[in-house]
């Protein structure tokens, strides 16, 4: 385990406050979600990692061989790495409730990790998610508030695998909640605003 396992930006958070993970999509770094988070939460932490694999100088958080098409052996050791970062962060902020937000391929990155370890995180959005893989039963992820976000006529993470996801964790006694616009892999505003309430509602 180790704080510095990624390059990323890290803010304590205040007393009481929430640390908050946020794991960028296809392409885009560690600045792409920490300004969302302070405009929802702004006394919470954050800490928001760069992913380390290059898909043709785009920024990733493993490795694929086509759309939808993910390198198995890849994915789990990134995401025993991952695991590994959310950990010793948690620990070095022990108290915290800790959230957790990821967007496309950031988001197939935090369901990966919680899929394995769900004790890490309080609360988990998860936008435009694509796990075109079937996870295992792990009752301890009836512990997790889970938000996930998606576009009806999304191309790259269909409606399908969507509902599959939403259907698994529920099945797991996670309290999942399902917010759908009617676009494709764009974030929309009313996901956003779901987002906020979903982050800000009282623990």
């Amino acid at each position: 385990m180790s704080l510095d396992a990624y390059h990323h930006l890290a803010r304590a958070p205040a007393a009481g406050a929430p640390l908050v993970f946020t794991f960028h999509g296809t392409g885009g770094d560690e600045h792409q979600f920490p300004g969302l988070i302070r405009q929802i939460l702004p006394d919470a932490g954050i800490v928001s990692p760069r992913g380390d694999v290059s898909e043709a100088g785009a920024n990733r958080f493993f490795r694929r061989t086509g759309e939808g098409v993910y390198d198995m052996d890849d994915l789990a050791a990134r995401t025993e790495k991952m695991t590994g970062f959310i950990r010793a962060h948690r620990q070095a902020h022990a108290g915290a409730p800790v959230y957790g937000l990821g967007y496309s391929n950031g988001a197939n990155i935090l369901a990966s990790v919680i899929f394995g370890a769900p004790e890490l995180f309080d609360r988990v959005v998860l936008m435009h998610p694509l796990i075109p893989w079937a996870p295992g039963p792990n009752p301890a992820l009836k512990s997790l508030d889970v938000l996930i976000t998606a576009g009806r006529n999304d191309p790259i993470c269909p409606l399908p695998q969507t509902d599959a996801l939403t259907r698994y964790l529920e099945g797991q006694g996670a309290q999942v909640e399902l917010r759908l616009h009617d676009g494709g892999h764009e974030i929309q505003q009313q996901e956003l605003d779901a987002i906020e309430v979903f982050l800000k509602r009282p623990t």
